[in-house]
């Protein structure tokens, strides 16, 4: 399973940089990241709920068809992972202990931390 996720992120680093600059892409994939490893969560996709995989492939597949417009970690969580581009109905995390959140609120809050660094 390491590998696998190893492969897709050394895939989709040069495909992100070639749209962000390096710095910026490693912020996306840091958030990328973090949803993935949030192995007890549900994610919460135009009211059916999705384990973590299934939510970081899902934003890798819409950072790819953003293409051009995605050129920072904020144009990431605006145009890729905060809402269904289908019914604009915000995405949600729904944590192991009932506590749900919006997953614009989470990625804003992981990345407040990883700029803090």
């Amino acid at each position: 399973m390491r590998l696998a996720f190893a492969l897709v992120l050394a895939l989709s680093v040069p495909f992100v940089q070639a749209q962000a600059s390096a710095p910026e892409a490693e912020k996306i994939e840091y958030l990328i990241g973090s949803v993935a490893k949030l192995a007890d969560a549900k994610f919460v996709r135009n009211g059916s709920a999705h384990d973590a995989r299934a939510a970081a492939d899902h934003l890798r597949m819409k950072l790819r068809e953003a293409g051009r417009r995605v050129k920072t970690a904020d144009d990431f969580i605006v145009y890729c992972a905060s809402k269904s581009s289908m019914s604009g109905e915000p995405y949600r995390i729904r944590f192991a202990d009932g506590t749900t959140v919006t997953s614009e609120a989470f990625l804003r809050g992981k990345l407040a931390e990883l700029e803090r660094r």
